[in-house]
């Protein structure tokens, strides 16, 4: 899967080195995260853009979701995504929390923090569930749930959404 960069709070796992080359739609980052994900056996799923980053859902070979990444639009590395995909990653444990209790936590934590969004729609993880944001029927975020304890974790680092493309 790659290599870890050492250094500040920010560094993560890297899939794929960037090659310099800027990346710029939906096509092009979901080119980046499945050279990334191929020798590892995952393939692409659902790809978003945002101003930050490219967001891509990867696949195991059954269709399930196994991991999360960001394409880096100014030199098109892959990295594990922040927060959630790294902290809570915890292959097959257990989940105490369900995909409904994980929805309702999610919503009457939106409802006090970031009124008028709500859950879209759900995709399960290792350790944890992350979810589409909509307002007025329209995505604007993401948002996860830990299996385990519950805690809401909003994903502040993507910017501001642009559009999606499912798999």
């Amino acid at each position: 899967m790659g290599s870890n960069r050492g250094g500040s709070m920010m560094d993560t796992r890297t899939w794929l080195a960037g090659n310099g080359v800027p990346v710029t739609t939906i096509s092009a980052a979901r080119a980046r995260a499945a050279a990334a994900a191929s020798p590892s056996g995952l393939h692409t799923g659902e790809v978003m853009q945002f101003s930050e980053s490219f967001y891509v859902e990867l696949k195991n070979a059954s269709g399930a979701s196994a991991a999360e990444v960001l394409v880096e639009p100014a030199t098109g590395a892959v990295f594990t995504e922040y927060g959630p995909a790294m902290m809570w990653a915890t292959g097959t444990a257990p989940y105490a929390i369900s995909a409904d209790r994980a929805t309702s936590l999610a919503n009457a934590w939106l409802q006090t923090n970031a009124p008028g969004q709500a859950v879209g729609s759900t995709d399960v993880f290792p350790g944890h569930y992350t979810m589409d944001t909509v307002s007025g029927g329209n995505t604007v975020g993401m948002l996860s749930v830990n299996a385990t304890t519950g805690a809401v974790w909003y994903h502040t680092w993507h910017g501001t959404f642009i559009a999606k493309e499912d798999a």
